[in-house]
């Protein structure tokens, strides 16, 4: 199960994050895509970065701890010969994406 918190992009981050990306549209709000927590650092996918096996995530911490970062791609598959590829980052928390309810398994959710 995924995690339930989400988090508004600032204005600020929003407007770098296209910079960085030449995303031509950031999403308003993310929501955390690791397994389900309460605790620690959440992290929002904003877009991938252009750049090969990376992606640029909005990570918070409380209230008002809110970054960009960009992070390179988990490399894990699902087992089997046409196993799905994890939509999270390298050394991410807990379950890989492939193993959340089918009904969550897509990168695009």
């Amino acid at each position: 199960m995924r995690c339930v918190h989400w988090r508004r992009v600032p204005l600020d981050l929003a407007r770098e994050a296209r910079e960085e990306t030449a995303a031509p549209y950031i999403d308003r709000a993310v929501q955390c895509q690791l397994s389900a927590h309460d605790e620690g650092e959440h992290f929002g996918l904003l877009t991938d970065t252009g750049a090969y096996a990376t992606a640029l995530w909005l990570r918070w911490h409380g209230p008002d701890e809110t970054e960009l970062v960009v992070l390179p791609d988990c490399p894990v598959t699902a087992p089997g010969p046409d196993g799905e590829g994890c939509c999270l980052f390298t050394d991410h928390a807990k379950q890989h994406t492939w193993e959340d309810a089918p009904e969550e398994v897509s990168c695009t959710n």
